[in-house]
């Protein structure tokens, strides 16, 4: 089998999947949907073939009038029961059992999402994959099973449609060949239309999407009214528009002939074909009555339209086969660095930390860490600094185990991290990060976290107060019941940068952690206020590690320990007075970035200290 075969294969066995994982999840859902499927079928094959078979045939033997009606009777009676049968499904069956379909559906889907490693959503093809996977999820796999089960009891409809027309005239089963080759070649062509001007279109409609939500996005609200970024974006937008207009002339020919030359053989050949045939064997050799003319013609009409529902199903099989290759490799996917990954747990302590001999790429051949060795010692208040691209968020994601090292090793009180049960370790860390995020919750559970405090009240007002932001929490509406943002809640605080980020700061003081890691905290704040948190960082310090990442030499003057990087690895490292003694990098960026902040550039720091 071709590896294209194999594709093929693997996508119409998704719908399988699908089908399968409907089953774990609700399997009433699925036994209602094959039952409403078999009965769809029967209904249409009874009433457009043996029904009128039955009435035709009693009208010709001049059957009584009364077992006429019984029968028509009984079988009004049946068919109420299937009309009601049918109102059931999607008015209580569908709804029912949707809520619990997306509930566990998403379930899995977030639970993959927490437990796969942070590489993968840096990776634009896997997290694309991700979002194609979130993207109606459920919707798709409810889909798959009602197509599914078309295509199953389509097949043995079509095949009783067949044998019906077989028994009254073997030849009339010839006339199927003609809807067979409308819709599975010519449809088929189709098809491949479709594809090829849906992936022509990809790019202008991601051009197109990308305009529409710049358009209503709060976040440009302000950019698109003090600037001419409008005239812009509406360029890009028409051009778009314009590609997809090119895109649509260059199929429209071929998807008109071949849309053509589907609707004759589907339609026009077989009933012209057929009627001349019935035609002759009606008026001319005299073999064959009217009811078996009138079956025919309506066996002849049910099997193409059941041929042309098959196609449809095929082809829906086939893109939602696509969709949920997407899902369903996502859910296969082996984790590298599994978050549910069981193995020591740590003491609650730590002692040391040492990074020995450690290198690390995130894309081959491009190594952010070079041969990177250090160890930390007691509770110690670290510094990491350096210029930007240096490695230095890099080395806390590799101590945070959200990346291994690609060589080399991290021992955390002499274990290898790897070694440790990874939930309990990362117990070990708070931290708060410069990339950070705030959540449309409350202020005290942005603080909190969720995490499990005997008094959640005094735990956020105190992390609060240490970083400063607590006067102004206090003064919001709801203090720290206060919603942050206004996405959901009109009374809701909209902070600045400033107060948003030592609210992020507030989290690492909150957590219960022998490690607390500051990333760039001060990034937003004015010297003032950055001295200020310094301070509440530094008293914050006794009884653990502490770890700080910090563009601003001003404020690492009173860690223990100064690590300065360059090119993936430790250059220097001592007090910030050791450094300034050495005279080297360290001390040539202090005085640099001294000079900007006082008027006299003949500043030197040995003066200051």
């Amino acid at each position: 089998m071709s590896e294209k075969e194999k594709s093929k294969a693997r996508i119409f066995a998704n719908n399988a999947y699908a089908v399968k994982t409907v089953w774990e999840i609700s399997k009433s859902r699925v036994i209602h949907t094959a039952v409403n499927s078999a009965m769809g079928y029967a209904e249409w094959i009874f009433m457009s073939i043996f029904f009128l078979r039955y009435v035709m045939n009693a009208i010709e033997t001049e059957a009584p009038f009364e077992t006429i009606m019984k029968f028509i009777g009984i079988c009004f009676l049946v068919f109420c029961l299937r009309a009601m049968y049918n109102s059931f499904i999607p008015t209580v069956v569908v709804p029912l059992t949707d809520n619990k379909i997306y509930r566990c559906l998403y379930r899995k889907l977030y639970a993959k999402a927490r437990n796969v490693e942070l590489r993968c959503f840096e990776e634009p093809d896997f997290y694309n994959r991700y979002t194609m996977a979130l993207d109606g999820a459920a919707a798709k796999m409810t889909n798959s099973v009602n197509i599914f089960f078309d295509v199953i009891f389509g097949i043995i409809a079509a095949a009783a449609a067949f044998s019906s027309m077989f028994m009254i005239d073997r030849f009339s089963v010839l006339f199927v060949i003609s809807p067979i080759i409308g819709n599975f070649f010519f449809g088929g062509l189709m098809n491949k239309i479709w594809n090829g001007r849906y992936a022509d279109n990809v790019k202008n409609s991601r051009k197109e999407e990308y305009v529409n939500r710049v358009m209503h996005l709060a976040e440009f609200a302000k950019e698109i009214r003090y600037s001419n970024i409008h005239k812009v974006m509406m360029k890009r937008y028409n051009e778009a528009i314009e590609g997809n207009v090119e895109i649509a002339e260059k199929y429209s020919k071929r998807a008109m002939i071949y849309s053509w030359a589907q609707n004759v053989t589907t339609f026009a050949l077989v009933f012209e074909g057929i009627m001349i045939y019935a035609a002759y064997r009606t008026i001319v050799s005299k073999t064959m009555g009217l009811a078996e003319l009138a079956i025919m013609f309506t066996a002849m009409s049910t099997s193409s339209w059941i041929l042309i529902g098959l196609f449809g199903h095929f082809s829906d099989a086939l893109k939602n086969g696509q969709f949920l290759e997407y899902f369903r490799t996502f859910m296969e996917y082996e984790e590298k660095i599994p978050e549910d990954g069981d193995g020591i747990i740590p003491e609650s302590k730590v002692h040391s930390i040492e990074f020995r001999n450690v290198s690390f790429e995130y894309k081959e051949n491009e190594p952010v860490i070079n041969d990177l060795s250090f160890k930390i010692e007691g509770d110690k208040v670290c510094a990491l600094v350096g210029h930007n691209g240096v490695g230095k968020s890099t080395i806390i994601k590799l101590l945070f185990r959200l990346y291994d090292p690609t060589s080399g090793e991290i021992l955390v009180n002499g274990i290898n991290i790897k070694e440790y049960n990874l939930k309990a370790y990362r117990k070990l860390f708070s931290a708060a990060f410069q990339d950070y995020k705030i959540l449309a919750l409350s202020v005290k559970d942005n603080v909190l976290m969720g995490g499990d405090f005997e008094n959640g009240e005094d735990t956020a007002r105190h992390s609060l107060k240490c970083s400063g932001v607590w006067d102004k929490v206090e003064s919001l509406p709801h203090g720290m019941d206060t919603i942050m943002t206004r996405e959901f809640d009109n009374e809701g605080a909209v902070l600045s940068g400033g107060e948003q980020q030592k609210i992020v700061v507030a989290r690492a003081f909150a957590q219960k952690a022998s490690v607390k890691v500051f990333d760039e905290p001060s990034s937003a704040l004015d010297p003032i206020a950055e001295y200020e948190l310094y301070k509440g960082i530094m008293n914050e310090s006794k009884g653990h590690i502490t770890l700080f990442i910090s563009h601003r030499l001003s404020s690492v003057k009173d860690a223990d320990v100064v690590f300065m990087l360059e090119n993936g690895a430790v250059i220097e490292q001592g007090t910030h007075r050791e450094l300034m003694r050495q005279a080297g990098k360290y001390a040539e960026m202090f005085n640099k970035q001294a000079q900007n902040y006082l008027a006299d550039e003949g500043y030197k720091e040995e003066a200051a200290v």
